[in-house]
């Protein structure tokens, strides 16, 4: 092939993510949908089915057979097509690059066609996607050993989120994950697939890290998994070993937060996520909370359960009948009262000797504020 010696290859892996350079994923879709890195686009050389037939005709007659099955495979109309995918990428996104499975084949391959058909010379990844999803592991692993994080914690409904993201260091796990991390905190996304939650961490912590390595990170106080996504492990053993703020608000207020965080503000995602109408998204709110409240069910007791139920159906029904909320306020109390203080105040117990403030949101960001951490905007 004519030119190749002369296309350029990335080798600092570091770089791309750092500078945030724009991703052309020429895998499968097949592969793309296994695990990607945030902002990158798949425009593949080969339909999955298309790859499935060139790996076995690679395993039986070897590189150049399985190249020739490839053209085969891609008629020209075809070939075309995907070369305008390529270029109308580039061209929108000349810092970008391209990338395969390993940086082997197929990303030469595309580079190539690029070149010759579209006259366009376009860098692709020395090692492809397996090398740098080996950076960020590697990298996750080195940075999380040693970050200076700082926990923040508080009762279910005193903001951390949206105290937490006014904070330009901070590291936002449930934002990450597509969950509030709790029984009622899925959102109407679903979340991301683990690889896709482990690299977004992995490259946050990475940015972060490289901008000030000692300044430090202010990151929710989580369990294990957010939702169904894991902590990367050695995230979490730091994060347990943290200092700890925590937040106080009144019971009203966070009566209040917690309407808006997982009612109001859920019923817009869902009309945001699947464009219905507000019959659609009601039905869909309804579904999350009665859902979750029989997911509790057990930890609840029968009894308890059976009430809190019929409290929320009455809400429910109140509030998309005569738009009355204050049902919605006394469910959410008694779920606070009798269900998540009492879990969080024995969680809590066993970071005692962690916590270093613990006050109202103005006073824990002063607290902050005197160890390296000011927000971007008044609390």
């Amino acid at each position: 092939m004519s030119g190749r010696a002369d296309l350029p290859i990335v080798t600092d892996i570091a770089s791309i993510f750092l500078d945030e350079r724009p991703m052309l994923d020429v895998r499968a879709p097949v592969e793309f949908e296994q695990g990607a890195f945030p902002g990158a686009e798949n425009r593949p050389l080969l339909t999955d089915e298309e790859r499935h037939q060139v790996g076995i005709r690679y395993k039986e007659a070897g590189q150049d057979a399985a190249i020739a099955l490839g053209y085969e495979l891609v008629d020209t109309d075809e070939k075309a097509r995907r070369v305008a995918r390529w270029q109308a990428f580039a061209e929108a996104h000349p810092d970008g690059l391209l990338y395969c499975f390993r940086g082997g084949l197929r990303s030469r391959l595309t580079q190539q066609m690029l070149f010759e058909e579209a006259g366009i010379t376009y860098p692709r990844v020395a090692g492809g996607y397996k090398a740098m999803r080996r950076f960020l592991l590697d990298a996750l692993e080195t940075q999380a050993t040693d970050a200076p994080l700082i926990m923040l914690g508080g009762r279910t409904g005193v903001g951390k989120t949206p105290f937490l993201l006014r904070f330009e260091r901070h590291l936002d796990l449930e934002g990450r994950a597509r969950h509030k991390g709790s029984a009622f905190g899925r959102e109407p996304e679903p979340q991301p697939m683990p690889i896709d939650f482990e690299n977004q961490v992995a490259i946050d912590l990475l940015r972060l890290r490289h901008r000030a390595p000692d300044e430090p990170i202010l990151v929710e106080d989580e369990g294990k998994m957010v939702g169904s996504r894991l902590v990367p492990p050695t995230l979490f053993e730091r994060m347990r070993v943290s200092p700890l703020v925590v937040i106080e608000r009144p019971l009203e207020e966070r009566v209040e937060q917690s309407l808006k965080d997982y009612i109001i503000d859920l019923e817009a995602g869902y009309r945001r996520v699947l464009a219905t109408d507000a019959a659609g998204a009601s039905a869909r709110v309804r579904e999350h909370i009665l859902g979750a409240i029989d997911r509790v069910a057990k930890r609840l007791g029968g009894v308890r359960h059976a009430k809190v139920r019929g409290m929320a159906e009455e809400a429910l029904d109140a509030w998309y009948g005569q738009d009355d909320v204050q049902g919605l306020r006394d469910l959410i109390r008694v779920m606070l009262v009798e269900y998540y203080d009492p879990m969080y105040d024995y969680q809590l117990a066993s970071k005692r000797d962690r916590i270093v403030f613990s006050g109202p949101p103005e006073a824990v960001a002063e607290e902050l504020a005197s160890r390296g951490l000011r927000p971007q905007a008044p609390i």
